[in-house]
């Protein structure tokens, strides 16, 4: 587990408060308050329909609030524009398929908001070498995404997140229907990264292998906040409200969304 090192005087990383959102007419967010401070590792659970991805996508401002009030780093949304410091991994079933690109340009993609004009330098390849290798596909760097396996695919969305090598990354449902195999991988390259001092916030269906990597379990239920505080295995596994076991594939709603720009 790791220990955040954010002291008092230090805005957390992410701060949201009093978060209402919408899709369409239909009330999702009902005033969700949430922080994750510097070097926390906070999991975001619920059931199908309880908001997790919207809060989520509310917090990088894909979906807008209809009241309520967002920072990042302990700036107000709005305002906020270093986004190489946030990762952001959707959900691997939103990712595109049949996309004529390689492993390495798509991580590579991910490094562009580092680099000076768009042109890599040394150290930015370095840093996508680096993102590649994390998640165990150094040797198909070369090969079209389209070629992977779903596993090996989330991988490479991580990647991606991390050759910018943010300072919080976040990941809407990054084990789901994802192989044993690949989900070892992600689990210890999500280690590596808490390890470093990474900040993550995590929306998933159950803890699962990174639960020893939890700080924090937050719960929603119908939009709202039910349970901020010990991962359910500290509760037992029927104290938290509102968090029903679902199929890993579900999603919350359709994603509509890519890289950050």
């Amino acid at each position: 587990m790791s220990i955040a090192s954010g002291s008092a005087a230090e805005p957390p990383v992410i701060s949201l408060s009093g978060a209402r959102a919408a899709l369409g007419s239909r009330p999702v967010l009902r005033g969700v308050d949430l922080t994750v401070a510097r070097g926390e590792v906070v999991a975001l659970l619920g059931a199908n329909g309880s908001g997790k991805s919207t809060a989520v996508r509310s917090v990088i401002g894909r979906v807008p609030l209809t009241s309520g009030r967002v920072e990042l780093f302990g700036t107000e949304l709005r305002r906020f524009r270093d986004w190489a410091r946030v990762g952001y991994v959707p959900q691997r079933t939103t990712a595109a398929s049949g996309v004529p690109a390689t492993v390495r340009e798509v991580v590579t993609s991910g490094r562009l908001s580092r680099a000076r004009f768009g042109l890599l330098s040394r150290a930015d390849r370095a840093a996508v070498d680096r993102a590649i290798g994390l998640v165990g596909l150094a040797d198909r760097a070369k090969d079209p995404v389209e070629a992977l396996s779903g596993g090996q695919h989330q991988r490479v969305l991580i990647a991606r997140a991390l050759a910018a090598e943010p300072e919080l990354l976040i990941m809407d449902e990054p084990m789901a229907g994802v192989d044993l195999a690949s989900q070892e991988v992600l689990a210890e390259t999500l280690h590596d990264q808490v390890a470093a001092g990474t900040t993550v916030l995590l929306v998933l269906h159950e803890l699962g292998a990174v639960e020893p990597l939890i700080d924090r379990a937050v719960v929603l239920r119908d939009g709202c906040v039910v349970h901020d505080g010990p991962p359910p295995k500290a509760l037992g596994q029927h104290a938290l409200p509102g968090h029903d076991h679902v199929h890993p594939h579900a999603a919350d709603e359709p994603l509509r969304t890519g890289l950050l720009s």
